[in-house]
């Protein structure tokens, strides 16, 4: 099915498309909530072959980074963008953040008029475009009201998943097939046999592989791929979860401290790096099996998806395409110590233990606390444990180096640049006759054969939480009233000391840098004038 209408991406890939042998399908992961060490291949205890086999015959970027938060980053990775450019920034025009207006999307925000997505610019080179998964950047999630944000409207021929931020996995109530809200259970498409969201997401991404082999051979395609695990609510098929019965059941110091050595042998840390302090004490816990059953729920949500990226990975090799592929896995931000649903359960009598359908909560700070290992804080944070996350590139074709690290940083403003390269894509100047703003980001395909990013700088700001990263140098603050934060990330990434004093100079000459970044962005002040909602998708007045 194709959208109602082609957008009027003005520059193109120029004349002739290269031909199709030159150009790889691009298959772009994204996963919600992780942190940096809950995967086999970055640290973790969990299962996760097949993102370790990728990892194995590819290449991990260890200094990889996101913008923190869930939509933020989405916005940023569509459109090559910092966030407040795309239009997604801190919405301080609206109330307090709720669950509930999380999931109804208004912190979402709208893409910008005067943005191109990673799905039109590969549209405008000759790509087969998809999307399946958790879209969140748009305000308008309901059928009938503006679409114009929707995937269809932004450069995809295809879209399955929920518009918002957040579903129940077993009864998602906001479901969309192209630009039509579907109900789960009467879904002539897809039958609710024991539906489970992860692996519809699944299934709807093979089906498009397939379906694109059969119909459009010899052209390319873009798929992004964007999963809701982990993102809570933690829910989780029982057979899963039972995988991990008393995993946990030593609480948060044993996984924490072997992940640590874990990482070290892998040579993701250096050995000298200290492990950052450890929130919660188990010893205090007043229900161990509740708390232990959160990180079962977790791992498993986190398995289904592995076991899902494997069966899209398979397609590809079915069809012949595997070599020809670059895929690229990452996460939208650390891990979440949101306290969604954490009423302290019951000491007496029974308490509903997490997973089921009718049960919507987190995990927790203590073990986002374990899942950030080694680094400090989470989600909605800028330190290292809020920012960073795994990147995998797997590229047979493409990427000679298969099981390496790569310690240059990136900043997923790059993806939009990478595929725009090895595509042979030309960015472009408008879109439907609106001048738009140019890409932010670097190529990382230098990196992909052993050379070095040229980069100037990295930039966050987010809920007012604030950092700048310069070479080995990176200045974070937490809160708009923190104060700024320095650290050398080459001898100490895990941000235990503070240099800030002792280089004064430095943090003069970086916090004028980062002030000058954020007035060009638009990151302060938020939202952009005329105010968001009055005139949404207007272009900058200065």
């Amino acid at each position: 099915m194709m959208p109602p209408r082609l957008l009027a991406l003005l520059v193109l890939a120029a004349g002739p498309l290269h031909a199709a042998a030159s150009r790889p399908n691009i298959l772009l992961i994204l996963a919600d909530d992780i942190g940096y060490s809950d995967i086999g291949c970055f640290g973790g205890e969990i299962d996760t072959p097949n993102l370790d086999r990728l990892a194995a015959g590819g290449l991990r970027f260890t200094q990889f980074y996101n913008t923190a938060r869930c939509c933020p980053t989405r916005a940023s990775l569509l459109t090559g963008l910092y966030p407040h450019q795309a239009g997604v920034g801190y919405m301080t025009d609206r109330a307090p953040y709720s669950a509930t207006a999380m999931i109804n999307g208004w912190y979402a925000g709208d893409l910008r008029a005067d943005t191109a997505t990673i799905a039109e610019v590969m549209r405008g080179a000759g790509y087969g475009t998809y999307a399946v998964g958790k879209w969140h950047v748009t305000k308008d999630i309901e059928e009938g009201k503006s679409q114009h944000n929707w995937p269809l409207q932004r450069g995809f021929d295809r879209y399955y998943g929920v518009i918002p931020g957040a579903s129940n996995y077993f009864t998602p109530a906001h479901l969309s097939r192209d630009n039509t809200r579907i109900k789960y259970e009467t879904d002539p498409e897809y039958p609710a046999k024991d539906f489970y969201l992860t692996d519809a997401f699944s299934d709807h991404a093979v089906r498009y592989v397939n379906e694109h082999a059969k119909t459009q051979a010899g052209r390319p395609f873009f798929m992004y791929l964007a999963y809701t695990a982990a993102h809570w609510p933690m829910q989780a098929r029982p057979e899963d979860i039972a995988k991990y019965r008393g995993k946990y059941d030593g609480g948060y110091t044993p996984i924490r401290q072997a992940r640590f050595e874990k990482m070290k042998k892998l040579g993701l840390l250096d050995p000298s790096w200290p492990l950052s302090p450890q929130f919660g004490d188990w010893a205090k816990v007043q229900r161990q099996d509740w708390e232990a059953r959160c990180m079962e729920v977790y791992a498993a949500m986190i398995d289904n998806m592995d076991r899902g990226i494997g069966r899209v990975v398979e397609a590809l090799r079915a069809n012949g395409q595997l070599d020809h592929t670059l895929i690229l896995y990452l996460q939208d931000n650390g891990a979440c110590a949101e306290n969604i649903g954490r009423n302290p359960p019951a000491t007496k009598g029974p308490a509903p233990m997490p997973g089921p359908a009718d049960t919507w909560l987190g995990y927790g700070e203590a073990w986002a606390n374990v899942s950030s290992t080694p680094y400090r804080l989470y989600k909605h944070y800028v330190h290292e444990g809020g920012a960073g996350t795994p990147l995998i590139a797997h590229w047979p074709r493409g990427i000679k180096r298969r099981g390496e690290l790569e310690s240059q940083p990136g900043h997923l403003i790059d993806i939009m640049t990478t595929c725009a390269d090895v595509a042979g894509a030309t960015y472009p100047t408008q879109r439907d006759g609106t001048k738009i703003q140019p890409m932010e980001g670097r190529s990382l395909a230098p990196a992909f054969a052993g050379q070095p990013i040229q980069r100037e700088a990295i930039f966050w700001e987010h809920e007012g939480n604030r950092a700048l990263r310069i070479g080995d140098w990176k200045l974070v603050a937490k809160g708009s009233a923190g104060p700024w934060e320095l650290y050398n990330m080459k001898r100490d990434r895990t941000e235990m000391n503070d240099l800030a004093v002792a280089e004064s100079a430095r943090v003069k000459a970086m916090v004028g840098t980062w002030e000058r970044w954020a007035e060009r962005t638009h990151a302060v002040p938020w939202p952009w004038k005329p105010p968001y909602g009055v005139a949404a998708g207007a272009a900058p007045t200065r």
